[in-house]
């Protein structure tokens, strides 16, 4: 006799003919299971690489600190003063050239000290007529290395040499309070020194980057030191435009998205593993309530239940592990270039090197493990919990079975048959209810995002308050108060070069102001001051005076706001505060904005009685030079957010679309098969009663038909409730401006298709299941 040798444990045996037999199921779970992990993971380790070297890039191409803009160029006894205050400031000079491709190009010198270029891909400018290009610029308007740009005055052109990513400029906004960045429209750009000398220099703007000397210790010292250097550069010189890091767009817009995308993906792994869980506790039940006389004779011959538990957890446990592992590989080696490519296709971000990420190790293996496990343990414990004369009886309720629900006779029996089915299955459909909820957000989400933007350009085409708004503005040599005299000869020349002859044109005032950002972001708001009787915004004076105003549908659609509310601004850079009683609201989609009437707006901000700031027009001005507009509003601004938001996420819909269906159809598959499976029995017994395979599928698949059908139909308006939060939340928080969100009925009509023609095959093959019960079946289980 051999001693000291442990007998294997004859359940084992079991695990290989249990892969055997229901080899579809866990074919269709694994390769759901690889896809979601592989997608998470991939772009789990793409935004952490990614994440890691944006970070990185602020010490390695020396980042501003922030950047100022002044109305004319700083003398040395300027630099000095602000420099007193511990900064160092850089020269960041550039010039705005229109092009010939309709887009503008924003060009700067090569920057050797502060904000240095990233080279992607050929070489620096050399040459008076080259120039190096910003990456997804270049992407998004089809430019390759050895092109030609043209400016549209035809006075400049230069060849491209290569493709570069400017830090400052990892998201590409051309104003710091544009709601959206435009990738398409405006572009970045370097030049060599003597390329740059030789643009036009009364089109410069004299921007300067400044770099602290001792780097602030964290956000609130930041802001302060900020603030301080502020007030000292006022002081100093007229400013324009003042940008510090923290609330510079262009910079951190790219990691704050980074950051929110990793948690929006970790969520969306866990709701399919958790959804996925209950699929595989739902299975494992079903195999057990079918091999319920052989676990009780298990139970009685001695093995424990924890036994048990551990053999039925064994499969699922196994094909979740094995998934998680080979989506980590793919993660890492396929998804990951897909996932980088979709960041490379929305921000101007620098080389990357793929860096190992234990973080998404544990979430996309440890944690779904431990969800499938806690899940399954729950499940399992509950079932197996019953004496095992119960198992041997087959009978697993733990309470007595209560008289059985009353059909009337006067229902058809196929009718009743159905639903005694739906009866018996309650468990099966919740969390077939729940799958297709998740699924079809997602496909809302796939479907609504296009419709939602094409809705917002074709409302504001109707909607616009001028065809073209023109912001004015003054040139500072009009502002030097050291030569009072002459500046005032120069101001009132000014003031006749803003007149126009366009009989179109109608003139207005403006001021901008901020929300407060007490519990959403700060963002811009304009101020319209509008004439008495105007042909453009059509609101009676006395409605806009004294306290009173009017604001855009935008703004009381963004900000829940109605007549009678009160709003409350105040100046960007400055502590005052403006309160403004809601007396209307007027239809507008295209801003966040206030109308006033344009004496209150003037007296208000002391601008002086006849000041205005801009015109209205249905037709191009063309009578005034174009140093003295400071801006263009027509409906290709306008559309900025919509024009982008398409370009970064269009080609992620068709993916988002597609795994939304492949889990609808998996989750359907699965549930199918359990039900088809768990009346195995009755359907043997009706099939030696004559019954047709046909009319067999008239009683089990309609049956889930019906619930299928029901539960698309209620899932649409939960999904438009869920989906108009999330687009809510999602506005509020990131994005400056408003769109409207509209969801047209193709994409209730499309989701319910989608839905139908996905269950046809799923239908399908479960017909073919219920081909294969042998009559036999009824035979071997006779209670």
């Amino acid at each position: 006799m051999v001693r000291g040798k442990k007998m294997k444990n004859p359940l084992r045996k079991r695990l290989p003919r249990e892969l055997k037999t229901e080899f579809g199921k866990y074919l269709v779970i694994f390769l759901l299971l690889v896809a979601t992990i592989g997608l998470v993971s991939g772009f789990l380790v793409a935004d952490g690489s990614m994440i890691i070297a944006y970070n990185e890039g602020f010490e390695k191409y020396n980042v501003e600190n922030g950047n100022f803009l002044l109305e004319k160029r700083a003398n040395k006894a300027q630099i000095k003063a602000i420099e007193a205050a511990g900064v160092t400031l850089y020269e960041n000079f550039y010039t705005e050239e229109a092009l010939t491709n309709e887009s503008t190009l924003r060009i700067f010198k090569n920057r050797q000290e502060v904000n240095t270029v990233c080279l992607m891909k050929g070489e620096l400018p050399a040459q008076a007529d080259e120039i190096a290009i910003d990456r997804m610029y270049a992407d998004n308007n089809s430019l390759e290395i050895g092109d030609t740009l043209e400016s549209a005055d035809g006075k400049y052109s230069w060849k491209i040499t290569g493709y570069v990513a400017l830090p400052d400029y990892s998201c590409l906004f051309s104003d710091n309070n544009d709601t959206m960045f435009d990738a398409v429209k405006f572009g970045v750009g370097i030049v060599a020194p003597e390329g740059y000398t030789a643009l036009e220099k009364e089109e410069q703007n004299y921007s300067y980057s400044w770099k602290y000397e001792k780097e602030p210790s964290d956000e609130l010292q930041e802001k302060e030191m900020a603030e301080d250097l502020m007030d000292i550069i006022k002081d100093e010189a007229k400013l324009e435009t003042y940008i510090p890091r923290y609330l510079n767009q262009a910079i951190i817009f790219t990691g704050e998205d980074m950051g929110s995308d990793q948690a929006m993906m970790t969520v969306l792994l866990y709701i399919v593993i958790v959804i996925m869980a209950f699929v595989f506790g739902v299975t494992v039940s079903n195999t057990i309530t079918k091999e319920a006389n052989v676990i009780g004779t298990l139970r009685a011959s001695g093995y424990t239940k924890g036994e048990l538990i551990r053999h039925y957890m064994t499969m699922p446990l196994v094909v979740t592990l094995v998934g998680a592992l080979i989506g980590n590989i793919l993660g890492y080696t396929v998804f990951k270039d897909i996932c980088a490519d979709m960041y490379y296709g929305s921000y101007s971000l620098p080389t990357y090197h793929t860096i190992w990420s234990a973080e998404a190790f544990w979430k996309t293996t440890l944690v779904p493990v431990a969800l499938m496990a806690a899940v399954n343990v729950g499940i399992l414990y509950k079932k197996l919990s019953l004496p095992p004369l119960q198992f041997l009886r087959r009978d697993l309720k733990k309470k007595r079975k209560k008289r059985t629900f009353h059909l009337s006779s006067r229902i058809p029996f196929f009718t009743r048959f159905r639903l005694r089915v739906i009866f018996q299955n309650v468990s099966n459909y919740v969390v077939l209810l729940a799958g297709i909820l998740f699924a079809n957000l997602l496909l809302m989400f796939g479907l609504a995002l296009p419709a939602v933007l094409d809705h917002y350009q074709s409302v504001l085409k109707d909607n616009l308050l001028s065809n073209y708004q023109y912001i004015l503005q003054i040139p500072a040599e009009t502002m030097d108060e050291d030569k009072k005299l002459e500046s005032l000869v120069q101001m009132m020349y000014v003031q006749s070069q803003l007149e126009t002859d366009n009989e179109d044109a109608e003139k207005f005032s403006a001021y901008s102001l901020n929300t407060l950002g007490e519990q959403y972001k700060s963002e811009e708001v304009l101020l319209y001051g509008i004439q008495p009787d105007s042909r453009y915004i059509q609101i009676p004076e006395e409605e806009i005076s004294n306290g009173n105003a009017y604001i855009s549908s935008a703004y009381a659609d963004k900000y829940q706001l109605k007549k009678g509310d009160t709003i409350t601004l105040k100046e960007k850079y400055e502590d005052d505060q403006y309160t403004f009683t809601v007396n209307g609201i007027y239809d507008y989609e295209g801003g966040i904005s206030v109308y006033l009437s344009q004496n209150f707006l003037n007296k208000t901000f002391d601008l002086g009685k006849s000041y205005f700031s801009g015109y209205f027009s249905e037709t191009p001005i063309t009578d005034i030079d174009e140093k003295y507009i400071s801006t263009v509003i027509d409906l290709e601004s306008l559309t900025k957010i919509s024009r982008q938001l398409d370009v970064s996420m269009g080609s992620m819909m068709g993916l988002v679309d597609g795994f939304a269906v492949l889990m609808f159809m998996i989750l359907i598959y699965l549930l199918s098969k359990i039900i088809i499976e768990k009346n195995a029995q009755s359907i043997s017994m009706v099939k030696i009663l004559g019954y047709s395979n046909r009319e067999i599928s008239r009683l089990y698949i309609v049956s889930t038909s019906i619930m299928v059908v029901l539960f698309l139909l209620l899932s649409l308006p939960v999904e438009y409730w869920a989906m108009e939060y999330l687009f809510r939340a999602v506005m509020l928080e990131s994005i400056s401006g408003w769109i409207t969100f509209y969801i047209e009925s193709a994409v209730y009509v499309k989701m319910f298709l989608l839905g139908i023609g996905t269950y046809a095959v799923v239908a399908a093959l479960e017909y073919r299941r219920i081909c294969r019960v042998p009559m036999d079946e009824a035979l071997k289980n006779v209670e």
